[in-house]
């Protein structure tokens, strides 16, 4: 387990990496304490020495803002605002993005602009590194003044409420607390807010997303590489000079990354029949290329939203100055997920395609590339879960940004929904993986009907390892369980030899 300090040093893509596979133990370092204290103790004076009515820390919230709060209750007003806000519904948030959620918040808190007491903040540290994981359910967030509903579980165990997993089970936070020697976090004022108001549901989600992004973009181009070469496809469109003359980052990148994994095959050099390939084949670099650069821009987009600080008020100690403004709400996310979502998709539209083209009996390849024709139907289904996938991925990029409804009687009037466009891109994620395997199924099998010739070395050693997972199909057998097991294949595949 490696030690991760969180300070003010921007988080990069390998950091969240890191997180997301559970290798950190994290701290915060000195200085983060230290403006942790310091925007507390700054918080604490301002309400002693001024009546003025501050959002959120001695006013209601919402349409409430007019409500002042009298001193004596601003604790018990931080409270009820986390228990009357966790009301969260449907499915529950999967652990790994809970984890996400728990590093996130700990990591905007830390700027030290929340007003939050330091033991607060050590606590969810200690949260993140005991793996006590909150009970939390995916709707309830509107995408601005923070994913409320789900922050709101994520910190109800701080004050000994709501439920969490710990070694394996599902317990009362209270009992957990308990066992773990913690004592209840009396929540001053503003903290409540300070946990509730952010963009961590969505980060969190996003985050996952973009990582797996990046996996299956470079899977897409090993199994398309793949399919293209059994399907007897040419290696001229993937040509470096074909793509300088439209220069387009991604496109490139694709190009170069096909022809090098192709690079030793003896199908690819072998003399063609046909002039053209299938647009699914021959536009790959294309596709693939737009859909790159498109990742690329999302990655941008959430590496500043999880270096940021999302909650409101904002308090500038420095500047004796509390704001309240809108770095809560999720626009910026919910039109980069909306964007990611059509991205991916489109990596699975095409991969249903030259499934399709490789079972369709086409360049001296057998119809369904059954191995014993007529009693066996071969991979003729696979293609049609795929085509589902396929079309489900289409209807879940319907985009989520362009929706808002009106809440807390008007004050809230426009949201993002950035919430609702997380966790449908995250669906579509898990969809886009099962679409390669039936790829990777589909060339797979028939690599071997192009017997003796050879792909490439880094091709055969991939259909090698990948036949001890997947045997090839002699005769009809369950499928699903050669999806599953060629899912988990691309899920844990070492990427690094298909690097360009």
């Amino acid at each position: 387990m490696t030690k991760h300090v969180i300070s003010d040093k921007k988080l990069t893509l390998a950091d969240l990496a890191a997180v997301h596979a559970g290798k950190l133990h994290i701290a915060l370092s000195d200085e983060a304490r230290s403006r942790i204290i310091r925007c507390r103790d700054y918080l604490d004076q301002k309400l002693a020495t001024s009546r003025n009515a501050i959002y959120g820390i001695n006013t209601g919230f919402g349409s409430l803002y007019n409500r002042n709060i009298s001193h004596d209750q601003l604790e018990k007003l931080q409270e009820n605002l986390v228990k009357s806000h966790a009301c969260g519904t449907g499915p529950e948030v999967p652990h790994e993005i809970v984890s996400l959620m728990l590093f996130l918040k700990v990591q905007s808190l830390a700027y030290g602009y929340s007003g939050v007491q330091l033991a607060t903040v050590e606590r969810l540290v200690a949260m993140y590194n005991n793996r006590v994981l909150p009970r939390i359910f995916e709707m309830g967030s509107l995408g601005a003044s923070g994913d409320l509903a789900p922050l709101a579980h994520l910190s109800l165990p701080l004050i000994g409420e709501g439920e969490v997993y710990h070694d394996g089970k599902l317990l009362p936070a209270l009992k957990v607390n308990e066992t773990l020697s913690w004592s209840a976090i009396h929540l001053e004022a503003k903290e409540g807010l300070a946990l509730l108001n952010g963009t961590q549901f969505m980060s969190a989600y996003g985050t996952w997303c973009v990582l797996h992004a990046h996996r299956l973009l470079k899977l897409s181009g090993i199994v398309g590489a793949l399919s293209l070469d059994v399907f007897d496809g040419r290696i001229e469109p993937f040509l470096p000079q074909v793509h300088k003359i439209r220069p387009h980052a991604g496109q490139m990148n694709v190009a170069a990354q096909i022809k090098k994994i192709l690079e030793g095959s003896e199908l690819i050099v072998q003399a063609k029949k046909h002039v053209q390939d299938p647009y699914s084949f021959r536009c790959i670099p294309q596709v693939h290329g737009a859909s790159a650069d498109s990742i690329d821009y999302v990655t941008q987009v959430f590496l500043t939203e999880v270096n940021s600080v999302t909650d409101n008020p904002n308090v500038f100690p420095e500047e004796d100055s509390i704001i309240s403004a809108g770095n809560f709400h999720g626009q910026p996310l919910a039109l980069a997920l909306d964007f990611l979502a059509i991205a991916l998709s489109e990596l699975g539209n095409i991969s249903e395609r030259r499934t399709y083209q490789l079972i369709s009996g086409a360049r001296e390849l057998p119809n369904y590339l059954v191995a014993n024709p007529g009693i066996n139907s071969g991979l003729m289904i696979p293609q049609y879960t795929a085509a589902s996938l396929v079309s489900q991925n289409k209807q879940l990029c319907t985009p989520a940004s362009v929706d808002s409804i009106v809440s807390s009687n008007g004050q809230e009037d426009h949201v993002s929904m950035g919430a609702n466009a997380a966790t449908k891109a995250y669906r579509l994620v898990n969809n886009l993986y099962s679409i390669l395997a039936i790829e990777l199924i589909t060339a797979a099998q028939a690599l071997t009907f192009r017997r003796p010739l050879k792909t490439s070395a880094r091709l055969e050693k991939l259909v090698d390892t990948f036949r001890q997972s997947v045997p090839f199909i002699e005769d009809d057998r369950i499928l699903h369980e050669d999806i599953i097991r060629a899912e988990k294949f691309l899920k844990d595949l070492d990427l690094g030899i298909y690097e360009i």
